[in-house]
């Protein structure tokens, strides 16, 4: 072998230890640097010069040219990165959900330091008072006040549940903007990395790094999937639908409902479109949406990922009453927000109808008795748009009164929180009850009436509730329902939230940075760098000693 050429041998040698000394020093800078993984020095042999060729020998005659420092590759697992990004989007679609339901059983429960049960028990407690004295005016008139109370109260924890959903609705925009960004920031990330890796020699780790990290944060907010190709980019999918692609990041776009406000992510790139006067485009997305949230939420069949399918489902899609009930309860069954909203909407509605029927019951217009004013039955609860009582006059000149039935498709009709009032000749003038028959007697059956609406079992919560109850315990009944659904979705997430944290750990295992082992291998690749030294250093003497004799 050459003396001159084995020179070449020691300067890889020193090449190759200081490389993978810088290797180590990167490892151990970022040992605590979110996101990083760790890096290995992949070490080859250069190629052989062969002297001679010889049949009958175990080997060829060959010297090497020394070490190659081949790579510096990331240290990952596929698998493990798959596993950990669809459960930790598990993990944030119960979060979510458990956060709503906190929020909702706060809302029930108090406001403003006095909560709504107090008003119902108040209002029962007026119409047991009212039974035992009828005639009294005191009890007539505290009937009036607590039913104003019960009606304000409603109003104020209805109204901060949409105020709620108005919060979820700007969270909505907000995560679908984080996800655009996201997919910008993959983009460029594609294209940096292509740069660098394009001659086939430089790794850009740290950007890949950076990636990872994003599609880890990706993976949160909804269902993802993802692949590289063999230029380094990575392709996303979200909801099955191309996100990242090519040269091209195809955004979420966002349709703002004209009535309630509400956003509903949609793809542009799937979505019919007219052209406008102004130039801008009138989309239908109908056929565009980003999930379908009719499925059924299920872990079996992976529709329960992500932390902004999450909030679309809390939201719902309108504000819910008690009809949402009766019409399609399918429809808002899988709304926190909604369902809450319709089944607290659906016990105004009941009390409202159950006190003005034993009024409308008892009514006796020959006389004026719990008539209002225009001759018409007695209404504690008004609508505010329209008229509980229309007037109806036959050939005959008799006047009659007919009441408006309520319809699901005309809102002004139904007896809802937002379209209730009390009597305002009630509230200047509760006597107008009177409750005296026209022998002068109280009138003892109304008023047990009255308490009999309040207790009988005839109400549900929802048509998949098999418990019947009644006025006096629906509203107990339905704060346990939110508290018992709240602990099964706090239940179904600290399971989550293990998973994530076995399968985070697993993968630590793997991409993260041991101190001792960077240490140990400090000490190899530093022992590796002073033998070359040395072999160097070694091959020089001889040279000198070789050129020194010569010259003499």
């Amino acid at each position: 072998m050459p003396l001159m050429g084995s020179l070449y041998i020691g300067a890889s040698g020193l090449q190759t230890g200081q490389n993978a000394l810088n290797t180590t020093a990167h490892n151990l800078t970022n040992v605590d640097t979110t996101g990083y993984t760790r890096q290995q020095s992949l070490l080859g042999s250069k190629s052989y010069i062969t002297l001679s060729r010889n049949p009958a020998a175990v080997s060829n005659q060959q010297y090497g040219l020394g070490v190659n420092y081949s790579a510096v590759r990331q240290v990952r697992d596929y698998f493990l990165d798959k596993t950990y990004r669809k459960e930790s989007g598990r993990s944030m679609f119960y979060e979510v959900s458990s956060e709503v339901l906190d929020e909702v059983e706060t809302l029930l429960g108090e406001m403003n330091g006095k909560d709504f049960q107090t008003s119902l028990t108040n209002l029962w407690t007026s119409i047991q008072e009212l039974a035992k004295d009828p005639s009294s005016s005191v009890n007539q008139g505290l009937l009036v006040q607590r039913s104003s109370e019960f009606l304000s109260r409603a109003s104020v924890v209805y109204n901060g549940l949409c105020t709620y959903q108005d919060n979820l609705n700007i969270q909505v925009k907000d995560k679908v903007n984080t996800i655009n960004k996201y997919g910008r920031q993959i983009l460029e990330l594609n294209e940096a990395i292509s740069r660098i890796e394009c001659g086939g020699v430089e790794h850009a780790n740290d950007l890949r790094d950076a990636r990872n990290q994003i599609l880890d944060e990706l993976s949160k907010l909804c269902k993802m999937s993802y692949s590289e190709n063999s230029l380094g980019h990575v392709s996303v999918q979200l909801e099955g639908v191309d996100f990242v692609k090519g040269e091209m990041c195809y955004e979420i776009g966002l349709h703002q409902d004209a009535t309630t406000g509400f956003y509903t992510p949609f793809w542009p790139q799937n979505a019919e479109y007219t052209i406008m006067q102004d130039g801008s485009k009138n989309y239908d997305i109908t056929h565009a949406k980003v999930f379908d949230l009719e499925q059924t939420v299920s872990s079996t069949m992976d529709t329960d990922i992500g932390g902004l399918k999450a909030s679309l489902l809390a939201r719902g899609d309108h504000r819910a009453n008690y009809s949402d009930i009766e019409k399609d309860y399918d429809s808002i069954s899988q709304s926190i927000v909604m369902n809450v909203q319709a089944e607290f909407d659906q016990l105004i509605h009941n009390v409202a109808t159950a006190i003005n029927k034993v009024l409308a019951d008892a009514c006796d217009p020959s006389r004026g008795y719990l008539c209002d004013r225009d001759g018409s039955p007695l209404q504690l609860f008004q609508k505010v748009t329209t008229d509980g009582y229309v007037k109806k006059v036959d050939g005959a000149g008799n006047e009659t009164w007919e009441y408006m039935e309520e319809d699901y498709s005309a809102p002004d009709t139904m007896y809802t929180i937002n379209n209730l009032k009390i009597n305002n000749h009630l509230l200047q003038e509760s006597s107008m009850l009177g409750f005296m028959l026209a022998d002068g007697k109280a009138d003892y059956k109304t008023g047990e009436a009255l308490k009999a609406a309040f207790t009988e079992e005839s109400y549900r919560l929802n048509p998949n509730v098999q418990k019947k109850t009644t006025l006096v315990d629906y509203y107990t009944d339905l704060v346990s329902q939110v508290g018992n659904t709240g602990d099964v979705f706090k239940s179904i997430y600290a399971n989550q939230e293990a998973t994530v944290e076995a399968t985070f750990g697993a993968r630590e295992q793997v991409v993260g940075v041991a101190s001792d082992e960077e240490l140990s291998n400090m000490i190899k690749f530093q022992n590796a760098y002073n033998a070359a030294s040395r072999y160097i250093n070694v091959i020089s003497e001889m040279l000198e000693h070789v050129i020194n004799t010569l010259a003499v």
